[in-house]
């Protein structure tokens, strides 16, 4: 028997977005509420996290919380309030793994709402590398690192003592490069991010 039919496999990996941004450089719309093909960008990015093979999504709201939970559709995801958004996505990955502890998930894969040229090809790659608690995978492009990330629970301790500000995970994966396998999707994805309003001309 295999690591991954031990822990369950692709079973044991929890989806988790992190959409509490507040779009600061887009006047302040909240990026979960941009439109894209016609319904909030946190549908498009959830329906992404399934679509891939994560059965299990909770999605990390932050700006206008109460708005995403009335205009947006998210049956059957688990939604995690992140007070401190403002601080920077490292709070609300905290947020994110907090959450996660109890449920029984042994691994997050962690994307970001504000990506939405990341589709489920890319998160199935990335969820096919998962071993067990002790996994740590990162999309790449070209070579680079980017998301989606899977880190395995046996992480999750060191990324929440280290998750400050805008950084996110990058020093924990910095300290722990070696561990961590890199999964090209540079042919199935584009990484880039909607920050400014020139970015939102990638939005349908």
């Amino acid at each position: 028997m295999t690591t991954r039919e031990t822990t369950g496999g692709a079973q044991a990996v929890a989806g988790l977005l992190l959409a509490a941004g507040g779009g600061r450089r887009l006047g302040g719309r909240p990026k979960a509420l941009l439109p894209h093909r016609g319904r909030p960008l946190v549908e498009h990015a959830v329906r992404v996290l399934r679509e891939g093979g994560c059965a299990t999504v909770h999605v990390v709201l932050g700006a206008q919380a109460e708005d995403v939970r009335a205009r947006a559709s998210l049956p059957g995801c688990t939604l995690v309030d992140n007070p401190d958004w403002a601080q920077g996505m490292g709070s609300s990955l905290r947020a994110g793994l907090d959450s996660l502890a109890g449920t029984g998930a042994r691994a997050a894969l962690v994307s970001l709402v504000d990506q939405p040229g990341i589709g489920p090809a890319a998160v199935t790659r990335v969820l096919a590398a998962y071993e067990g608690e002790e996994t740590l995978v990162c999309a790449a492009y070209d070579g680079v690192r980017g998301h989606p990330v899977l880190f395995g629970a046996a992480h999750w301790a060191g990324i929440t003592a280290t998750a400050i500000g805008d950084r996110g995970a990058r020093a924990y994966l910095k300290e722990h490069r070696q561990a961590i396998a890199l999964v090209e999707c540079g042919d199935v994805a584009r990484p880039f991010d909607i920050d400014t309003e020139a970015d939102l001309a990638h939005l349908e």
